[in-house]
Formats: structure tokens, C-alpha cells, sequence
């Protein structure tokens, strides 16, 4: 009997690869669903998917807080993510001002809207001596941020649809410009969990949202290594979603595997790996919030300028990035933050300035508030379909459907 020669070999090898390929295809298509992120598995999601929400600067907004508030009413956004810095609230120790807070809240409620919170800006009261400069600085004593959270959720009971507690603590310039700590802020995280849960058992809490970056240093620790070290730490117990950040320096369809993708962090769909770190720790019933996303148009700033839009660009991009999330990311991204309606403070020279929707001096909205305002929004098996106006959303006494804080979910 003759042997095998080498051509036939090969050929017998590429014909099993191909009837295994046939098979595992065949496979996929027999299952209900091909579920790549076990979305199926999310259980009692705390937002329907998608639940639209904004981030907004209502603190010292000079009165334009309910124009703002009224233009995302007519965005058919349910939810409004606004800061209350501690800095602000408790200025001195036990010295408390709820003046802003209490403002925003009701002009919030006024609309039928729901408020996220951002908790952290430490005072520089509760700071270390070196880490007085720094954006943002865990305290030196985690008792007294305790009772800042448990303050927040007692006055606020049933009243706060959800609590991110801190920002972005992957950075050092966010943690006191010290090395990021992810065993630092599970503490910190833990802290506070625990003082809302008490005040307000029924309250929704999110982590904290992490930069996408390149950095692997002592400014700034890359996200999925960060969000890995935080699951060692056992963050999953403190929170009811993993909140997450997803700037979009691409098209929002190029993902972390494309070739086109610089860095697999330089994608909006980043977060799906970020998603394949849940499920490797086994949480994949937990939902996930994307906390910030949206492109910026800045043309002034070195630092920004090279993954810079043009205005119509960013108008596209974030239309399609919904709808990519719609149908891909169900049910397992719930809330989703788009940024930002503006500080009327802000400058051409101040980086927000750019990724804002609206023209921060109030001249009017920019085409990427157009085209948000009137594309279709899908929240759970309710829908808003899209507008036929490409024009100016005018300010009226008419209040455009949103979808509901609660939903069912596909």
C-alpha cells in the first residue's frame, strides 16, 4: 500500500478544517441565539436597554439650568447626570450647604426626569497635605467620606435613580497625583457603597468610569488592567452596575480586533472587552452603564486636535454608535451618557468645550444635539421613532415623549 504523500496530507488537513469550520458555524446557527456576551444572562438590570442620559453642569450655571433641563426633555432623554462635589456640599467639616443640590433636584423632578450622581471632588479639608493640587484626591479618612454618602443618600432617599461613586480613578490626577490604586478605591468604593445601602437600600450604585488610555505608568494605569485588579479586590459587591467609559476616538463599528483600530483602546466599542473581563470573573448577570461617551471636535488643543471630528462627524458618529449599541449591546448596557450639555463657563480653550452638543455660550445647539434629538431611541420594547426634522428643536410648552425608568428588556 502506497503512504500518504505530503500534497495529500495537506489537502486532508484543509478538508477537516473546513467540515469543522461547516460544523461549528452550523453549530451557532441551530442555538437560539448566538450570545458572544452572554447578555441573556443579565438579571434584575437596574436600567432598561438603552435608557438615555446626558451629562450636565447645573451647579453655577448663572439660571440656565432649566433651559438646559427643558432641551433634554426634548431630546427624549429620561435621565440627567449631574456632579455633587463634596468640595461643594460639606465646604468646611460638618458645615453643609444643600442649597445647589436641592435646586437641581427639583427642577430635575419638574420635568419628570431622573438624576444620576457623581460622588467625589474631595474638599481639601479631607485631602492629604501633597495632594491638595490634584483634580481629585481619595480622602485621608474614609470615615469622613462615609458620612459624605450617607449624608447624600438620607436626604435624598427614593429620590436619586443612581450613585457613581468616583471618576475615572485609573488617572493619577484623579487620585490625589499619586500612582492609581485599584485596591485604594475598592476601599474607598466599599466606604461608600456602604453608607448609601444603609440610608437608602433600594438606591442603584455604579462604579466608577475609567479612562481608556495607552498609559502603563504612574499617571495613569490602562482600564482593563485597572478593571481586572479591581475584580481581585472584589468590587462586585459593592456595586448593582460596573460603570464604564467609552470616548469614541473611531467609528463607532471599528472594534478592538479591526485593523483599522490604532489601539484596542482607542475604539467606542472598547468596552466590549472590558465586558469579556466581566465574564471571565463570572458577572455576567450584572449590567453595565457607559457613564461617559461622545467625540470631540477640538481643533485648538495639541492634546485632542489628532482624533478630532468635524461637527457633522460628530453628529453621524453618534447616531450610528446608538444604533450600534441597540443592536448589539442589549440588554446588557443599560444606561448610556452622552457628553456633554455645556458649562456656560467653559472657553475654546478648555477641552469639555469641545465634545459639548450645545454652544456653551447659548447661541444655540450644534448639529450633533440636531441629529440626538431626533434619531430614534429603543429603551428596553419601548421605542421613540425618529423625527423627520433636521432643523433647530425649538423650546416650547409641548414635552417630547421619553422613554421609562423602568422597562422590560429583550
Amino acid at each position: 500500500m502506497r503512504g500518504i504523500t505530503g500534497h495529500k496530507l495537506l489537502g486532508l488537513a484543509l478538508v477537516y478544517l473546513l467540515v469543522t469550520a461547516i460544523a461549528l458555524l452550523g453549530w451557532r446557527a441551530l442555538q437560539p441565539h448566538w450570545d458572544p456576551f452572554k447578555a441573556s444572562a443579565v438579571a434584575n438590570a437596574p436600567f432598561p436597554s438603552l435608557t438615555y442620559g446626558v451629562h450636565t453642569f447645573l451647579w453655577w450655571d448663572g439660571g440656565s439650568a432649566g433651559v438646559h433641563l427643558d432641551l433634554v426633555r426634548l431630546m427624549s432623554f429620561s435621565h440627567v447626570k449631574q456632579t455633587f462635589a463634596w468640595r461643594d456640599i460639606e465646604p468646611l467639616p460638618g458645615i453643609w450647604d444643600w442649597t445647589q443640590a436641592d435646586r437641581i433636584l427639583d427642577e430635575v423632578e419638574r420635568r419628570e426626569l431622573q438624576l444620576v450622581i457623581r460622588l467625589g471632588q474631595a474638599p481639601g479639608w479631607a485631602r492629604a497635605p501633597d495632594a491638595l493640587d490634584a483634580r481629585d484626591a481619595p480622602p485621608a479618612d474614609m470615615s469622613r467620606w462615609a458620612d459624605f454618602c450617607a449624608a447624600i443618600a438620607e436626604r435624598y432617599r427614593g429620590r436619586i435613580s443612581a450613585y457613581q461613586i468616583w471618576n475615572e480613578p485609573n488617572l493619577s490626577r484623579e487620585w490625589g497625583d499619586k500612582r492609581p490604586d485599584p485596591a485604594g478605591y475598592v476601599k474607598l468604593l466599599s466606604a461608600c457603597s456602604g453608607a448609601i445601602r444603609r440610608s437608602d437600600p433600594n438606591a442603584t450604585l455604579i462604579s466608577a468610569g475609567l479612562a481608556p488610555t495607552g498609559n502603563n505608568d504612574d499617571a495613569a494605569l490602562p482600564d482593563d488592567i485597572y478593571f481586572d485588579q479591581m475584580y481581585r479586590n472584589g468590587f462586585q459587591r459593592y456595586v448593582d452596575v460596573v460603570g464604564v467609559h467609552a470616548p469614541g476616538y473611531a467609528p463607532p463599528e471599528i472594534g478592538p480586533d479591526d485593523k483599522e483600530a490604532k489601539h484596542r483602546w482607542f475604539t467606542f466599542r472598547r468596552v466590549e472587552d472590558l465586558r469579556k473581563i466581566m465574564l471571565s470573573y463570572g458577572d455576567e448577570a450584572r449590567q453595565m452603564a457607559i457613564m461617559e461617551f461622545g467625540y470631540t471636535t477640538d481643533r485648538v488643543n495639541p492634546d485632542y486636535q489628532w482624533f478630532s471630528v468635524t461637527e457633522r462627524q460628530q453628529a453621524d458618529f453618534l447616531q450610528r454608535a446608538y444604533e450600534y449599541a441597540i443592536a448589539n449591546w442589549r440588554p446588557w448596557v443599560g444606561l448610556m451618557t452622552l457628553i456633554y450639555l455645556p458649562d456656560p463657563a467653559w472657553q475654546p480653550a478648555d477641552e469639555e468645550y469641545w465634545w459639548s452638543i450645545l454652544e456653551p455660550d447659548g447661541s444655540g445647539p450644534r448639529p450633533a444635539y440636531i441629529a440626538v434629538a431626533n434619531m430614534r431611541k429603543v429603551c428596553g420594547d419601548f421605542e421613540i421613532p425618529a423625527r423627520a426634522s433636521d432643523g433647530p428643536v425649538a423650546l416650547g410648552k409641548v414635552r417630547a415623549p421619553i422613554c421609562p425608568a423602568r422597562g422590560s428588556f429583550d
